[in-house]
C-alpha cells in the first residue's frame, strides 16, 4: 500500500453557495497537510490528505473520509481535526463523537 491511510476532504462549492468548500473544507485540508508534515507523517509509506469534489454526504457537511478504513467524519474546528489525526490516523482509534 502506498499510504497507510489516506484522508479525503470534500472541498466542493455548489452554485447555490452551499457545500463543504464554503464550510471549511479547504482550510481543513490545509491544516491537516501542515500538521502531518510537522509530525513527519506525510508521504509514501505514511499518511496522505487530499482534496475531493463532492463526496455525497451533504447533509452532514463538512465531511472527510479515511481510507482504507471507510470511516466518515464531520468536524467543526482544528481541535476536531487534531482528534481525527491523533486518534484515528496515528493511533487507529475511531473518534466516535465525530463519526458520521
Amino acid at each position: 500500500m502506498f499510504y497507510t491511510k489516506h484522508i479525503f476532504f470534500c472541498t466542493n462549492k455548489k452554485a447555490d453557495e452551499t457545500g463543504c468548500g464554503y464550510l471549511g473544507g479547504e482550510e481543513a485540508f490545509n491544516f491537516t497537510k501542515t500538521y502531518l508534515k510537522s509530525l513527519n507523517m506525510w508521504g509514501e509509506g505514511k499518511l496522505r490528505a487530499s482534496k475531493s469534489g463532492c463526496l455525497g454526504r451533504c447533509e452532514d457537511n463538512p465531511v472527510c473520509v479515511i481510507y482504507p478504513d471507510g470511516v466518515w467524519y464531520t468536524y467543526v474546528d482544528e481541535s476536531d481535526l487534531k482528534s481525527i489525526i491523533d486518534e484515528h490516523l496515528l493511533s487507529n482509534k475511531i473518534v466516535e463523537r465525530l463519526k458520521i
